[in-house]
């Protein structure tokens, strides 16, 4: 039996059912009481009596957060689980991954991941050596400090955090003023009257707090603009290099962790929800007009751009608005 070494392979012993052992490396930003970590220990305990060992490094303690697709794309890293449009910077059709309006509720998703434009990606991904374990959005909303945030018009004129660029230039078309900042700063910044309101993710909402600075919370509902995709990802050529036996064990664990990922999701927005309801905040869910609303202020904005700076990004672009 003949086993096909690559720079990632770290370690190959005999094990008893006569499979090589193998020791792999998977590096990620979140803490281990994040879900994505979960999902990685999942995916790490699902193949443990398969001859693989996956050494998680949490935290951003192996790299950094936004330099980890180059090390994975170039096998100097086995695994990782990231927002794939932090290397939107090198694939442009990435960005996509983060687009206001693409995407409207996680069963949308769902059925994103599963359809010919994300065929599409995974083919970008390919050129780098990269390939998709488990497929996983989460998502967010928006909050304001004095009123709601719904449809386009409810921005005009406020001094605005986005998180993300496509957001900025959605936001901004329709007339808000755009501050950038991380959002761990965005406690403070609401605090002091530099932000009136911000989009972020439902667990950084919880998580900072703001709870305790706005008064009204759009939360993830059936209509959502923000979703951002962030997917456990594994050097395809390390992946080749296992045995059949190894990629089944891989693949049948990354279905399995897929589906508690989305369940996971799902339950951080109900969460996030439940905790403004509980502070006394207003809940304001954006409706089927306000999305629209909202999709049309995008096409002249960031889709626009999107398209400018992208090969094929019209082509992009449609596969993804196909998806119903």
């Amino acid at each position: 039996m003949f086993f096909r070494l690559t720079a990632s392979v770290a370690a190959l012993v005999l094990v008893p059912n006569l499979a090589f052992a193998v020791d792999l490396k998977l590096s990620h930003q979140w803490s281990t009481n994040d879900v994505r970590h979960k999902v990685a220990q999942m995916v790490a305990d699902e193949v443990a009596d398969d001859g693989i060992n996956i050494q998680i490094y949490p935290s951003a303690s192996l790299f950094k957060a936004n330099e980890q697709y180059n090390p994975l794309s170039r096998g100097r890293l086995d695994m990782t689980v990231l927002p794939l449009s932090y290397a939107g910077g090198q694939r442009p059709a990435y960005n996509l991954t983060l687009m206001p309006g693409l995407v409207k509720s996680h069963d949308h998703a769902a059925r994103l991941v599963e359809s010919p434009f994300m065929d599409m990606l995974e083919e970008i991904m390919a050129e780098d050596d990269v390939m998709v374990l488990v497929h996983g959005y989460l998502a967010g909303g928006f909050a304001g400090t004095e009123e709601c945030i719904t449809g386009p018009e409810t921005v005009k004129g406020k001094q605005m955090r986005a998180a993300g660029k496509a957001f900025e230039q959605m936001l901004a078309e329709a007339g808000a003023s755009i501050t950038s900042l991380p959002s761990s700063e965005l406690y403070s910044a609401m605090q002091s009257g530099v932000v009136d309101a911000a989009n972020t993710s439902s667990s950084s909402f919880v998580s900072y707090r703001l709870y305790e600075q706005v008064k009204c919370f759009t939360p993830v509902s059936d209509y959502s603009l923000w979703f951002m995709y962030q997917p456990l990802l594994m050097n395809k050529s390390t992946f080749e290099s296992l045995t059949e036996d190894q990629q089944k064990a891989l693949l049948e664990a990354g279905k399995k962790a897929q589906a508690f990922y989305l369940e996971e999701a799902k339950k951080e927005d109900d969460a996030a929800t439940e905790k403004f309801r509980e502070a006394g905040v207003e809940i304001a869910e954006m409706t089927e007009e306000e999305f629209n609303a909202w999709r049309e202020v995008a096409k002249a904005s960031s889709y626009k751009e999107f398209i400018a700076e992208t090969p094929n990004g019209q082509e992009l672009l449609d596969a993804a608005l196909a998806v119903q």
